[in-house]
Parts: C-alpha cells; sequence; structure tokens
C-alpha cells in the first residue's frame, strides 16, 4: 500500500492528555507550521495566521475559560452517536456514544450543574505542552465563493497537512472547538491579543500521550460514496 495512504488511514484524534512534561521541539514544530504554509488556499490567498501558545500561564487561563454546552448541541451532537461497538460498524459514520457522559446519551437525563458547563477541552488544554490557534478575517473571501466555502475548504487543507505532519513526526494531534465559540472566542482572543477584526477557525493540541490511543474507527467503504457519470449510477463501482 502506498505509504501516503498508510498515514492518511492511520491517522487519529488523541482524546486523551497529553504529557506536559514533554514538549514538542522547536523542530518538529517548524515542521508541522512549514507543512500549514504549503496547504493550497483559494486563490493562494493563504487567509490564515498561527499563533503557537506553549507559556503554561497562558495555557492556563485558556483552560480556564468555560462555555455553556448547548441544547442544539447535545440534540445534534445524539443523531450521530451509535451505542454499541456492532451498530457503529453497521452505519459506517458518526462516533461511539460511550465517550460522552450519561445526559449526552439519554437526553431524558438532566445534566449535573458542573456538567451543564463544558470543562473537559479545559482540562486538555491544561493537560497539554503546545497549541496553534488558527485565525482568519472574515471580511476576505476568495472571489465569487458564496458563504467563503473555498475560504473555509482552504482552512481545512491547512489543519489538514499540519495533522499529517505532526502524525509522521509521531505526534499527537487533537482539534479543540471551544475557543471559537461565541463568548469564549471574545475571551480567548482578548487573551491572545488577536485583532477584533480576525476570527478563530480552530485551536489544535499537539503532545504526546503516555499510551497509544486506541478505539474504533469507520469509514464508509468507496463505493458507498462514488457514483459514475451520473448521481447514483454505481455499475462501475
Amino acid at each position: 500500500m502506498n505509504e501516503m495512504l498508510k498515514a492518511i488511514q492511520s491517522r487519529l484524534s488523541a482524546r486523551g492528555p497529553f504529557d506536559v512534561h514533554r514538549p514538542v521541539s522547536q523542530e518538529d514544530l517548524q515542521q508541522i507550521l512549514e507543512a500549514g504554509r504549503w496547504a493550497p488556499t483559494a486563490h493562494n490567498m493563504q487567509n490564515f495566521e498561527i499563533i503557537v501558545v506553549d507559556d503554561k500561564s497562558v495555557l492556563k487561563k485558556l483552560a480556564d475559560l468555560k462555555s455553556p454546552i448547548s441544547q442544539a448541541f447535545i440534540r445534534e451532537n445524539y443523531q450521530q452517536l451509535s451505542f454499541s461497538v456492532e451498530e457503529l460498524k453497521r452505519k459506517k459514520v458518526g462516533i461511539l456514544g460511550t465517550w460522552f457522559p450519561a445526559f449526552m446519551r439519554d437526553l431524558s437525563i438532566k445534566p449535573k450543574p458542573e456538567e451543564k458547563i463544558s470543562s473537559s477541552q479545559g482540562y486538555l488544554v491544561k493537560k497539554n505542552p503546545v497549541l496553534l490557534i488558527v485565525v482568519y478575517d472574515p471580511s476576505k473571501r476568495a472571489p465569487a465563493s458564496k458563504g467563503d466555502t473555498l475560504g473555509f475548504m482552504s482552512l481545512g487543507c491547512v489543519m489538514e497537512n499540519m495533522w499529517l505532519m505532526a502524525h509522521s513526526l509521531g505526534i499527537n494531534f487533537h482539534i479543540v472547538s471551544s475557543f471559537n465559540d461565541g463568548a469564549v472566542e471574545g475571551k480567548a482572543k482578548k487573551i491572545l491579543g488577536i485583532p477584533k477584526n480576525l476570527n478563530i477557525a480552530f485551536t489544535c493540541r499537539l503532545g504526546y500521550t503516555s499510551t497509544p490511543e486506541r478505539y474504533l474507527r469507520v469509514r464508509r467503504d468507496v463505493k458507498d460514496f462514488t457514483s459514475y457519470n451520473q448521481y447514483g449510477n454505481k455499475h462501475d463501482c
């Protein structure tokens, strides 16, 4: 099998805490940033900036930010859950419900007061040697790209390039979504001195886990999403 395809298939999201006593070397960090630098972007706009956060005091300030878990997230997340390994294998999409607390697996259960505030990502940020925070200017868009779809695709390319490079270096990678959410984003921008005209696109945790992450990863088969010449024409699959 092609080595690049092997890397793509073995890439995963490391959801556990990282070893705060094992920093990511500057040499490896520069390679990850270099990979982001060469990501394809619409019209070569390169509409992104990256903030490297490795100061423990700044990491703590970011980790201490709390955001309420919205009912919309709980409801829409629930729709993506499988409640057994067998169900996940059969569906080939979504995630295992066992990764989430009880109130997110059973909508009839009311969350405890402390569960109404998302703090798990804060814990993971604190247990982490370095963050990469990617920001962009929403006032700039790829020409004739409705909703700046091409611009967001470009940011995804930056993410994937850095993720695959980190994976090739044996460095764990995890996306933190809480810092680009509403009021939390404003507080994070203030802590980091991010100008008001820039938005946070996504945040990456980089580091090393003490034990390898192992969990079921599923994908649809190629024949499940491929048509030939007309949508729904599967005869050549």
